[in-house]
Parts: C-alpha cells; structure tokens; sequence
C-alpha cells in the first residue's frame, strides 16, 4: 500500500512554480486591460490564450475534462465557471475572470474581477466596485494570514473577519481554494470562512490557491443548464479573487502576482520573499 502523497513541494518544485503562476498573471494583466463594453467573453478568452501562448505556456483550463476555453468568464450574478461565447460586455457589469496556465507541468491560477464602466449608472458601479474591493481585500487578507499561519485554516477564518469588517456579504461555501502544482486542483482544501478544526500545518512546501468567492445577498447556488455556470439562487451580484500562493524557506511568494504581493500585502506589514 502506497503512502499518502505529501502536499509539501520541494525546494527545487517550488522553483518550477514560478514561471507558470508569471504566465498567469500576464494574462490575466492582458484581458483586465481588454474588458470594457462591447467585448464579448469569447474574446477575453482568445486574449488569455495567446497571451499564455506567447509566453510558452498552455492553458490549463484545456486539461479540465469537458472544457474548451481557456478562462471562465462569470458576468453579474454568476460565481464561476461561466463559458465563454457571444455574450457581450454592457456598461455596469461585473466580470470575474478565472484563469490558469501550465509551463513545464506545473500550473498556475488566479482570478479577477472587473466593473465594466458606466457613467449613466453610477450607484450600480460604486456597489459593484465596492463588491469587488471587498473580495479582493480579504483575498489579501488570507494571504497576508498566511504568512504567519500555524495552520491552514487560520486563513479561512481572517477572510471571514476582512469581509465582515466590511459590511454584509455572502460568503460562497460551496466552492473553496485548494492546492496547487502538478494538477491545477490538489489538496488541501483552503476555505474562505471559519470552520472546526486546525487543517495542515503551514510550512515550507506549501502552496495553495486562495480563492474567495463574495456576493451581494445569499450563498446558495444553482448550476446553469449549460452544466458549468454556477449562479446565485437569489440572483445577487457576486465577485472572485485568487491567487496561488507559495510558503517557502524564508517567507510566502505570491506566484500569480508580477511583484509577489509585495503593493498589496504592504498594508498588512508583510513583505514577500522571493523563491529563490
């Protein structure tokens, strides 16, 4: 009987991990800069790929049994997982970008997401951006927990207190972060919210993917008929954030981010180190 495989990479594997989380984040830079009105999702997504292309990598959302794009594109009150296809980009929506790439079988992953501007609905866009800014902040607020974590949940539990300290949200349960490297998807689970229990202890040779999902109103969901689409039941907007994330010997270095965290987790007091 084999033993279980460690979810702690080597010193030389978190090497590797470098250039696919840099190609992520290339282009995921690409489609931010392209989301505006007008664009449908089928081109954000050629953008994603010729971007993760040029840079010699693959998209890794390919390698996902039963999907053929490269990002998934979530418009308004969808969570994640949402296809590419025609949909065109109107002012005032909120986009979520997830998107992935693998270099030399290892892999990366992250998401953003946008506000389409609109100067004729003002108020939707200040609550949507507002959704969004609050994501985002708690993503970095696990990450920044990370750092100094005992153990992995300890990050569930700041993303919680971020968004709480922010107002009245719904915290996705559903769908949670998760380990990262050889597969896009390894384990540890990492949540987004308090729960029992320590998780794995947090040390070097950990990497994971943390991923909060945030909504307006209720954390129910529904699947869309198309099989991949995860929406709100309530129909509430909602946003997504991630990154993959590496603890190594001397700190924590944030693959998917072209500065390893280091503009965004300066608030919290803590400087990233790069893997060396």
């Amino acid at each position: 009987m084999s033993s279980p495989k460690s979810i702690y990479k080597s010193a030389d594997e978190l090497r590797r991990m470098i250039e696919p989380g840099r190609i992520t984040a290339l282009a995921l830079a690409a489609v931010s800069g392209s989301i505006r009105a007008g664009v449908t999702t089928l081109e954000l997504d050629a953008i994603a790929e010729a971007s993760i292309r040029a840079a010699g990598g693959s998209p890794n959302f390919l390698l996902e049994t039963g999907y053929h794009h490269t990002v998934c594109a979530s418009v308004n009150d969808e969570v994640v997982h949402g296809i590419p296809g025609g949909r065109v980009l109107q002012p005032g929506d909120i986009v979520s970008i997830d998107c992935g790439a693998e270099f030399e079988g290892w892999n990366g992953d992250a998401a953003i997401s946008v506000v389409v501007p609109d100067v004729a609905q003002p108020e939707l866009v200040r609550v949507r951006e507002n959704l969004s800014a609050v994501t985002e902040h708690s993503l970095w607020a696990g990450i920044a927990a990370l750092a100094s974590a005992r153990h992995l949940n300890e990050v569930g539990s700041a993303i919680e207190d971020a968004i709480d300290d922010r107002g009245t949200f719904g915290i996705i349960e559903e769908y949670v972060g998760h380990g990262i490297g050889r597969s896009m998807h390894e384990e540890p689970p990492v949540y987004n919210f308090r729960v029992r229990g320590n998780g794995p202890r947090v040390k070097k040779g950990l990497v994971v993917a943390i991923e909060p999902m945030v909504t307006l109103g209720g954390i129910d969901t529904t699947i869309n008929d198309d099989g991949w689409t995860v929406v709100t039941r309530d129909r509430t907007d909602a946003a997504h954030w991630e990154h993959s994330v590496a603890v190594h010997e001397h700190g924590i270095w944030v693959l998917t981010a072209l500065d390893g965290g280091a503009e965004k987790l300066a608030p919290f007091g803590v400087v990233p180190v790069p893997i060396v």
